[in-house]
């Protein structure tokens, strides 16, 4: 048979229609993928470890399943890939970090063990920044972005955002404890949902805040996030706080529409650059278009300095999560993770405590604003994309990581489940990207706002000039 030229740009639910009529077969798309990966990841390096092996053994013994007429569900035979701090039995799980790179887990995170009883081909693990955290380790290859590889590819799903949208996988798992599903998304023009805190269980999966940290799904559309969601989510015995809630019907909540729903757009935003306004006010357009009432809104007092408390917050949980190998081995640390754990260890209680009662502040604030919204329309960033020249200059400093974090971190702090989609370009080419908010569990709600903007707009189909 003879495969497409475009097959490793086609969207999730594209293959899976495919896969289902069996006009390609889950080896066969296998094989094209991995192939694509060797030829164009020895230059991205968005892969910490490809397993092509256990990939065809598996998509063989699906394609037997599906002749046999047994089908397990919407990812069966398709191949995806998980970020490199979900375990995987038998396969090295290393979180980006050097003193982890040996070790290997004899089971598999919560969410990979459902990935693989729904079907899903796992491709490899993809590459992280250090321990989940803002740098990658000195040691290791810093992922490249497809689009421009002047430009940053986000942290620290890194590996996520380049190998999703370079055609190296059809979907991908995420994680985001200050905007690291969001930030790739965004600079890879990719969907990316960071669903509500207690969604998605994270039993094993390596931590960096327990309270701040979501695994996601990150994709080429709404509609893909809407499929992978719906496998991972649901409560957990391994994970106390997976929320034991039934689970909606993603896919079809994604046909609703957003005719009649209150979707705030928030006022005073000072700080936005020309393309992260633009791409918000095209998104706001688009959404009046199709029938929404947008509602002009002021965000709470607290979410200014919300990023700012984001730092010290993550910074006492990650020393935490390091607590075994830190300072024992701190020589082994790059000096971005290694800072931000010193600077946990050297927090007061005292602190921390006023910390997290702005923390409560913050998200009844947001509580309170969503309970009178359908959605909300929020910036990724306030600049909206970012060269490495330009992040070299600004480096680690506080205020320019709070910066970064504004229009993020905030919703890591209180939980709400948040989708980011492409809207628009840089002069340059890069994608923009924009954020749908809602209320907590209603992913549901935000899919559906995403899936409606994506049926009016292509950006969505926009593929990088490799």
């Amino acid at each position: 048979m003879t495969l497409p030229a475009d097959l490793h740009y086609l969207s999730l639910n594209e293959i899976a229609r495919r896969l289902r009529d069996r006009t390609v077969s889950s080896v066969e798309l296998t094989r094209a993928i991995l192939e694509r990966i060797e030829k164009v990841d020895s230059t991205l390096k968005s892969y910490a470890v490809v397993t092509p092996d256990r990939a065809l053994a598996d998509a063989a013994a699906l394609d037997i399943e599906a002749a046999a007429g047994r089908w397990r569900g919407p990812l069966h035979g398709v191949p995806i890939a998980v970020k490199d701090l979900c375990n995987t039995a038998g396969i090295p799980t290393a979180a980006g970090m050097a003193i982890h790179r040996d070790h290997v887990p004899i089971e598999d995170a919560t969410v990979v063990t459902r990935l693989k009883a729904a079907g899903a081909v796992i491709l490899g693990k993809l590459q992280m920044t250090e321990g989940a955290f803002g740098a990658h380790h000195p040691s290791i290859p810093t992922p490249l972005n497809p689009w421009n590889a002047a430009y940053w590819t986000g942290a620290s799903s890194s590996g996520s955002g380049a190998a999703t949208a370079a055609g190296l996988c059809y979907g991908s798992l995420g994680s985001d404890t200050g905007g690291s599903i969001r930030f790739p998304s965004t600079m890879n023009g990719l969907s990316g949902l960071k669903p509500t805190w207690g969604r998605v269980s994270r039993a094993g999966v390596f931590p960096l805040a327990e309270s701040l940290d979501h695994v996601g799904p990150m994709a080429r559309s709404a509609l893909d996030c809407a499929m992978i969601l719906g496998v991972v989510a649901g409560p957990d015995p391994e994970d106390p706080t997976a929320v034991p809630i039934a689970v909606p019907d993603y896919v079809a909540a994604a046909a609703v529409g957003v005719a009649g729903r209150r979707i705030g757009i928030p006022v005073g935003l000072s700080d936005l650059d020309p393309d992260s306004a633009r791409t918000l006010g095209d998104a706001v357009t688009v959404f009046e278009k199709q029938g929404a009432q947008i509602v002009e809104v002021r965000l709470p007092a607290a979410f200014q300095q919300a990023s700012r408390d984001w730092l010290g917050l993550c910074a006492v949980e990650t020393a935490l999560a390091h607590e075994k190998t830190y300072p024992s081995r701190a020589a082994e640390y790059g000096p971005v993770l290694a800072g931000l754990i010193d600077m946990g260890r050297g927090l007061s209680a005292v602190d921390y405590a006023r910390l997290q009662v702005r923390r409560a502040a913050v998200t009844g604030g947001l509580n309170t604003l969503l309970a009178s919204l359908d959605l909300l329309l929020m910036p990724v960033m306030g600049t909206a994309v970012w060269s490495l020249d330009r992040l070299a200059v600004t480096g680690r400093d506080p205020e320019a990581v709070a910066a970064r974090l504004r229009y993020t971190a905030p919703f890591d702090l209180s939980g709400h489940p948040t989708l980011t989609l492409p809207g628009g370009k840089t002069v340059d080419g890069m994608p923009t990207g924009f954020q749908i908010v809602g209320r907590s569990f209603d992913e549901a709600g935000v899919l559906a706002g995403g899936h409606a903007f994506q049926q009016a707009t292509d950006w969505h189909l926009r593929r990088p000039p490799l």
